[in-house]
């Protein structure tokens, strides 16, 4: 008998609801596994039969029957491997979140999640009933121990599979991207290595899903905690690793990745929340509005690393108030990415619908309505643009000033999906400068200048709004943070800034409620991950 349990870890991408597709991935995968790696056993990610999250799709009458079905086919058409997968399982009214090992036609054990995480993006006890039992099986003669995300992240789950003769931890996920996510996962395996000494094979899933992102770097760690392996960031492949019955160890592995800077995190994870939005809602590319300044030229470049630049389509919709620079840099911008760039005017469009309004309001001379009209008309633009092409409109707004409502409804808010949802202006400069290191595309003029709608004569961003490098922290104490106006000015801001802010992020709820979706990088990312009421009576004093 072989000294050693060799384990293929199948860091895939999957898309939710794609039973079928993702049946064949892993059917793949393991064959991949079994007659190139000699693997014994290959894990899957969590629900990875599915998709994760499924959300209210598990109710769908035809999903269990989809589920058992596949369930089956992979039971036919694999032997020879251990296969761990993640699936929903049902009993009576019940459904669970569960782990199957299949071997040779067979479902040798079914493990049911602890712990279901209900916070943040996760409401998983709205689906799934809580497992109690461990799931401790013999693989090769290995005492493995099953566990499935949540579960790790506190003590006693592992304690409890420990004890009930667990010699391997493996743990499956669908643990979402945000900053500095790998590095608290590493830190939480450490502490369960060092309450239990017991080895960790960690395996998660990668690409976008709606508003997540999840990374991959799947891992595992020693039962000293050393690190055996580290899978790359958001790239799909199957790694090995392999475990030493004389040792009760893992080994080290040959594939150990180094974590990713932050910047080229940060923007990986944007990049891949564009790429899988698009192409599995089967969009033939995508279309924005391109103004010459930093938070289109950002999403322009992310939008061409994601989808080649044959499938983005950029307009420059100019009026009285836009600036040649602005003209110039959009065109420099387009020409070193290699996109298509129309120019349509809005100026004919803008005097007709003002002129057209003058009976029911007066004229007094240039406002926010003005401004406004603007900016919905270069919508309307490019939403007819996204339906005669079949690309989807991307916005270009930002954190900060989705936060603040510096931003117009059917305006510079329509579209698709909003790349930059959850980047705050001050990221967006370091991302452009950190895509600038990659090649120099962006114009660095539209790095330098001052922020600006240019909705009005010399407007700039900070005649309605705190400088940048003011409002961000602000912004991240109370959205992400949850501090309140009086632990915020204790940092040393001036009291009535935060109240300013802190009113305009409350008042602008009803903007944020009707925005597209986009990627969440962060703690708490509007959306699904931060819900307050549009109608409310709260107001901080």
């Amino acid at each position: 008998m072989k000294g050693t349990l060799d384990i293929s870890l199948a860091q895939c991408n999957f898309l939710v609801g794609d039973i079928e597709g993702n049946t064949q991935k892993i059917i793949e995968s393991a064959e991949y596994a079994r007659d190139h790696l000699r693997a014994d056993l290959i894990v899957f990610s969590e629900l990875s039969l599915t998709g994760y999250p499924l959300e209210d799709l598990l109710f769908h009458p035809a999903i269990m029957s989809a589920v058992s079905q596949s369930l089956e086919n992979i039971k036919r058409e694999l032997n020879g491997i251990h296969i761990l997968l993640g699936a929903p399982t049902r009993e009576g009214e019940h459904f669970f979140n569960s782990a199957l090992l299949i071997r040779d036609s067979e479902i040798v054990a079914v493990y049911h999640k602890q712990n279901l995480p209900n916070y943040e993006v996760f409401d998983e006890k709205r689906y799934f009933q809580a497992g109690n039992d461990t799931g401790v099986v013999i693989i090769n003669g290995v005492k493995a121990g099953i566990t499935i995300c949540e579960d790790i992240w506190s003590a006693n789950p592992i304690r409890k599979t420990v004890d009930a003769g667990a010699e391997l931890i493996i743990n499956i996920n669908a643990s979402p991207y945000r900053v500095g996510k790998t590095a608290q996962r590493m830190e939480v395996l450490k502490a369960r290595i060092e309450e239990q000494k017991v080895p960790i094979v960690y395996v998660n899933q990668v690409g976008g899903q709606d508003e997540l992102v999840f990374d991959g770097e799947s891992f595992c760690m020693g039962r000293q905690g050393n690190l055996c392996m580290l899978a790359p960031a958001f790239e799909s492949g199957i790694f090995t690793v392999q475990y030493s019955k004389t040792r009760s160890d893992l080994l080290e592995s040959s594939c150990l990745h180094t974590p990713l800077p932050e910047s080229a995190s940060i923007y990986q994870a944007l990049q891949l929340g564009v790429r899988d939005y698009v192409l599995k809602n089967r969009f033939d590319g995508v279309v924005l509005g391109l103004s010459g300044g930093i938070d289109s030229a950002l999403t322009l470049a992310l939008a061409v690393d994601a989808l080649g630049a044959d499938r983005v389509h950029a307009v420059m919709m100019p009026f009285r108030y836009t600036s040649d620079m602005s003209i110039e840099d959009a065109a420099k911008l387009a020409s070193q990415l290699g996109v298509k760039l129309d120019e349509v005017p809005i100026e004919d469009a803008f005097t007709v619908i003002t002129d057209s309004l003058l009976p029911v309001i007066s004229h007094s001379g240039q406002s926010v309505t003005e401004e406004n009209i603007q900016s919905r008309i270069r919508g309307l633009y490019l939403m007819a643009l996204s339906n005669k092409t079949g690309k989807i409109l991307l916005t270009t707004g930002n954190k900060s000033e989705m936060s603040v409502g510096y931003a117009t409804l059917y305006g510079d808010m329509a579209g698709g999906f909003a790349p930059l949802k959850d980047v705050s202006k001050l990221l967006v400069y370091e991302l452009a400068r950190y895509r600038n290191r990659i090649s120099k595309v962006i114009p660095e003029r539209v790095l330098t200048r001052e922020p600006s709608a240019e909705l009005a004569p010399d407007q700039i961003d900070q005649d309605s709004l705190p400088p940048y490098d003011m409002l961000d922290p602000i912004l991240e104490q109370f959205v992400e943070q949850d501090l309140t106006v009086d632990q915020i000015v204790a940092k040393g801001f001036e009291r009535s800034v935060v109240e300013q802010v802190v009113e305009m992020v409350i008042r602008n709820e009803y903007k944020r409620r009707q925005a597209p979706p986009g990627v969440k990088i962060t703690c708490r990312a509007f959306g699904k991950d931060r819900r307050y009421p549009i109608t409310s009576g709260f107001l901080e004093n």
